[in-house]
């Protein structure tokens, strides 16, 4: 197919390992990104369009420039507590920014987008695994603006006959399997990459957030998906659209059988041969004991298969990533220490 599919957001984690995917499927990718949260190295040459989508004349003219066939939208707030603290920015990212694009896609005749949505949008499920059926009632800001965004997504679809995937992710993991990109956030917060620096004697310990749930071990159980699964399921999406029309779709990506927390230390320890040093503190308000999701509709329909579906071969490849490149990318910004 010709044209070039804009990647919103491509410099960051999940982003950025879609953008190998497409580049090696041999698809011509511009990234948008303003790199406040991603980075130039994670882009391996790619074109970069620099600015932000929430400078609504720098997204008009960018599909102005450029032949655009189809839409991956990623670049959004992704942060939990934040958005309680702080709505207004999530709103502002998450909706306006989405607006500009789909505006923009309008005006040039764009019709195809994929959409990085979230399991936040659910809530708390009322059954496990999430499917796609059950209702969506989000419990905080960050999910309700992923939720707005499907709900985009099918006002434009009936006004402006434009096509859509939505992926509700659970929990990306892992790295590119040759170690080329990675996982590189500031502050880190996701539990994989946070247990592998105690493995790396780059943090003291892991704080485990309870030991009491009704779970097999104490701990909470999530649903981790490799990111070069995730990005997969993407290429897929748009496999989709170019076969013919599939209106406004949205799927779930899981792994159906989920992880706890100790499972996860003990992987990260199997993996790198190394102690890791855990410290149990308090259960987190909110945390459901068992968070995960059923993938059987994309499955059938799309023919997605996790290819690195169990927890040891995730652990190995996020590890292979961080002993290559223990400081991430080597950009991160000086952060103000407080006493």
């Amino acid at each position: 197919m010709t044209g070039t599919i804009l990647v919103s957001g491509g410099a960051g984690y999940i982003g950025s390992h879609t953008v190998l995917a497409l580049r090696e499927s041999g698809r011509d990718v511009l990234v948008l990104d303003d790199l406040s949260e991603g980075h130039a190295a994670a882009l391996l040459g790619a074109p970069l369009a620099n600015g932000s989508m929430l400078d609504r004349e720098f997204v008009r003219d960018v599909f102005r420039a450029h032949r655009i066939a189809a839409v991956f939208h990623f670049a959004a707030r992704c942060y939990v507590g934040e958005s309680v603290t702080d709505p207004g920015r999530y709103y502002r990212h998450n909706v306006v920014g989405t607006m500009n694009l789909l505006d923009a896609m309008v005006e040039t005749g764009v019709k195809r987008f994929v959409l990085s949505s979230t399991c936040a949008t659910y809530g708390e499920p009322e059954r496990m695994p999430i499917t796609e059926d059950l209702p969506q009632r989000p419990i905080n800001p960050y999910g309700a603006t992923k939720l707005i965004d499907e709900w985009l997504l099918r006002d434009y679809h009936r006004a402006h006959g434009l096509e859509s995937v939505a992926l509700r992710y659970f929990n990306a993991a892992g790295a590119d399997p040759q170690a080329r990109i990675g996982e590189d956030h500031e502050p880190e917060t996701h539990l994989i990459p946070i247990v592998i620096q105690v493995a790396q004697a780059r943090r003291e310990h892991v704080t485990v957030f309870g030991n009491d749930y009704p779970t097999q071990d104490g701990t909470c159980i999530r649903d981790y998906v490799h990111v070069t699964d995730l990005a997969d399921a993407h290429v897929r999406a748009l496999l989709a659209m170019e076969k013919g029309s599939v209106g406004v779709r949205a799927y779930n990506l899981g792994n159906t059988a989920g992880t706890s927390v100790l499972e996860v230390i003990r992987t990260v320890e199997q993996v790198s041969g190394r102690r890791v040093k855990s410290v149990m503190g308090a259960r987190r308000p909110g945390d459901p004991p068992r968070l995960v999701g059923s993938s059987a509709r994309i499955q059938a329909e799309l023919g997605w298969q996790p290819r690195f579906g169990d927890i040891k071969t995730i652990v190995e490849t996020a590890w292979r990533w961080h002993e290559r490149r223990p400081d991430g990318y080597g950009d991160r910004r000086p952060t103000t220490a407080h006493g």
